[in-house]
C-alpha cells in the first residue's frame, strides 16, 4: 500500500494535460518522471513578455543572444563547441528586481520546454526515493529536450554542503550534481539548468562552477526606476499633474517589487475615497454612471511614506548582493 498513491495519480493526471497542451506526443514517461513533468510550464498561460520589464534592457538583450539565439539558432551554431548555450545559468541579486520576471519571460519566448523545479517535488520521506526524482528530472529533460530547467531560490536547494547534513539530503545533492556533468559533457544536449538567488554566497560552490554563465540583476537606478513606473501605470487613469520622473527621484532603492506596490497601495486610496463618498451598496441613479476618479499625486506620495514606514522591517531591499570570490 502506497499512501502518496492519491498524489502520484493527481500529478500523472496534471503532467498528461501539460503534455497535450505543449504538443509533446508519443514520449513514454516513467512515475517519477511524470511527478516532474507535472511541473512543465504551458508558454501559453504567461503573460509576462520582455515588454513587461522595465529599466533591464541590456540585461534582457545579453539574455536574448547568449541564451536563447543558440536554441533557436541552432543551425548556426552546430559547426562550433564553443558558441553552444551554457549548460548552467545563474541569476543574483536583491530580492524584488526581476529575476523571476526574467525566468517567466524566457520560458514565454524561448520556443522550447521548460520546467519549473520546486525542491519540495525532489524530497520524499522514503529512503533512496528523492535521489530516483533527481534522476527523472535529468532524464525527462533529455526526453523533452530542448529544455530549460529554472530552480527559483536555489540557495534553500543546493546550499553549501556541510558534515552535519542529512544523509538522504547529501546524496540527493550528489546525485543531481553528477546527472548534470552528464549534460555538461554532452555538446549534442539541449538542456539548461538556470538557477534564481538572493544569496549567491550561499550556493554550494560545485553548483556555481557548473553554472558558470551568471547575470547580476540589481537594484534599478532613478533611469530604470522612471521605466518601471511608466510601465506600471501605463494602462492606469492617472492625473496630468503626477510627474514620474519626479517620483523616481524620490524612490532611491526602491525594487521594482517595491514600486509595484507603490502603485498598487496608491490605488487603493481611489477605491477608499469612493466608498466614503458613495454608498456602494446602493445602484446609483438613471442616467449616472459610476466612475473613479483618475490616480493622483497625492495618493502616490501618501502611499510613498507608508512604504516607506513598512521598509524599516525589510532591510534586505537596501542590500547589494555580490558574488562571492574564490
Amino acid at each position: 500500500m502506497d499512501p502518496t498513491r492519491k498524489q502520484k495519480q493527481e500529478a500523472k493526471q496534471q503532467a498528461e494535460q501539460l503534455m497535450r497542451n505543449i504538443g509533446v506526443k508519443g514520449v513514454r514517461l516513467t512515475d517519477y518522471e511524470m511527478s516532474i513533468a507535472a511541473q512543465l510550464i504551458d508558454p501559453g498561460t504567461l503573460s509576462i513578455g520582455w515588454q513587461d520589464i522595465g529599466g533591464l534592457e541590456n540585461l534582457c538583450q545579453e539574455i536574448k543572444e547568449t541564451i536563447l539565439l543558440p536554441l533557436k539558432k541552432r543551425h548556426l551554431f552546430k559547426d562550433s563547441v564553443l558558441m553552444q548555450p551554457p549548460k548552467g545559468v545563474l541569476l543574483y541579486g536583491p530580492p524584488g528586481c526581476g529575476k523571476t520576471m526574467i525566468a517567466k519571460a524566457i520560458a514565454k519566448d524561448a520556443g522550447c520546454r521548460f520546467i519549473n523545479l520546486q525542491a519540495s517535488s525532489l524530497t520524499d520521506k522514503w529512503y533512496g526515493e528523492s535521489q530516483k526524482l533527481a534522476s527523472a528530472v535529468f532524464s525527462l529533460a533529455r526526453k523533452l529536450q530542448p529544455v530549460i530547467i529554472f530552480i527559483d531560490e536555489i540557495d534553500s536547494f543546493l546550499r553549501s554542503r556541510a558534515s552535519h547534513d542529512h544523509e538522504a539530503t547529501a546524496m540527493m545533492k550528489a546525485q543531481f550534481m553528477t546527472l548534470w556533468d552528464g549534460l555538461i559533457t554532452d555538446d549534442n544536449c539541449e538542456v539548461i539548468v538556470m538557477g534564481a538567488t538572493n544569496r549567491p554566497q550561499d550556493v554550494d560552490a560545485a553548483i556555481l562552477r557548473r553554472m558558470p554563465t551568471s547575470f547580476s540583476v540589481k537594484i534599478p537606478d532613478r533611469a530604470q526606476r522612471l521605466q518601471i513606473l511608466q510601465i506600471l501605470l501605463g494602462n492606469e487613469n492617472i492625473s496630468p499633474d503626477i510627474n514620474l520622473s519626479q517620483l523616481a527621484g524620490e524612490t532611491e532603492g526602491f525594487s521594482g517589487s517595491d514600486l509595484r506596490e507603490l502603485c498598487r497601495n496608491a490605488c487603493v486610496y481611489i477605491v477608499r475615497d469612493y466608498m466614503r463618498s458613495n454608498n456602494v451598496m446602493e445602484e446609483p441613479p438613471e442616467g449616472i454612471t459610476d466612475q473613479l476618479r483618475p490616480l493622483q499625486i497625492d495618493d502616490l506620495r501618501a502611499a510613498l511614506e507608508r512604504l516607506k514606514e513598512s521598509r524599516h522591517l525589510n532591510p534586505m531591499n537596501l542590500v547589494e548582493v555580490t558574488m562571492p570570490v574564490d
